[in-house]
């Protein structure tokens, strides 16, 4: 536990044996009081066995759904297993976790915190098309979500209780989902969406994609999965997940009625 929370920190992983040991130990020594989930994606190598090694709660999916669907089921365990606070971290070693206390001091004010690079921390640069792309979702979610948004693609982000229902029952595992249309979807049902500024780290494995022509292309598709995400209908249910923001607020009134 942390500050009297249950914290669940979900690890969606696809063949990540090679560096799951070194961020599940580095969790462990710098957030003693929360829980680890690793989702093997449907790894073709030793990422369960390593991250079970290691301590961690494992999870296997059959085959490889993507991150969508990876997270998916870690906030159905998250809420199945009476969690209050969920946060997604990679499995890649970028998200350091000594940014988590910070992420859940912004849960106060909302329901969802984002770890945004460009934010005043680090020196993490994206070039390119890419990089306009970003910007672009940038100022359209900035506007959505009626606050200042940065970083609206990173993974290291951090939900309360009753967002951790809501991504339960819905949260996208198409292309971009899990980063654009779960936080569009999350907005226009009144959850609250706020920023802390991270610095991010070089990636421990893997190799990042820096072709042109890629980053050509997910311009194209940031911008459909946007357009997708503004105009598609949400389940009339998830509409009766109350915010824990929405629930604060009206309690503020309430005392202040009173007084």
């Amino acid at each position: 536990m942390i500050d009297g929370k249950r914290v669940l920190i979900i690890l969606p992983a696809w063949n990540e044996a090679e560096g799951l040991p070194k961020i599940l130990h580095e969790i462990q020594q710098k957030l003693p009081g929360v829980d680890t989930l690793v989702v093997d994606d449907g790894s073709v190598d030793n990422t369960a066995a390593v991250a079970a090694a290691a301590g961690s709660r494992v999870a296997q999916l059959p085959y490889n759904l993507g991150v969508g669907g990876a997270m998916r089921f870690g906030y159905r365990y998250a809420h199945l297993h009476g969690y209050d606070v969920a946060i997604q971290c990679d499995a890649d070693g970028q998200h350091d976790p000594a940014y988590v206390p910070a992420l859940l001091e912004k849960l106060q004010e909302a329901d969802l915190v984002i770890g945004a690079r460009f934010a005043g921390q680090g020196s993490y640069k994206v070039r390119g098309p890419r990089s306009w792309a970003m910007k672009l979702l940038s100022v359209v979610l900035s506007r959505v979500t009626r606050t200042r948004l940065t970083d609206t693609t990173s993974g290291f982000k951090a939900c309360n209780k009753p967002m951790i229902e809501f991504f339960s029952q819905w949260y996208p595992v198409e292309y971009l989902g899990d980063t654009i249309e779960s936080m569009v979807g999350a907005a226009r049902c009144g959850f609250v969406i706020r920023q802390v500024p991270v610095a991010m780290r070089e990636r421990t494995t893997g190799t990042p994609s820096a072709s042109p022509i890629k980053a050509t292309i997910y311009l194209a598709r940031a911008g459909l999965v946007l357009l997708l995400a503004m105009i598609r209908r949400m389940p009339k249910h998830l509409k009766t997940i109350e915010p824990a923001t929405r629930t604060a607020a009206a309690s503020r009134r309430e005392l202040v009625g009173k007084a």
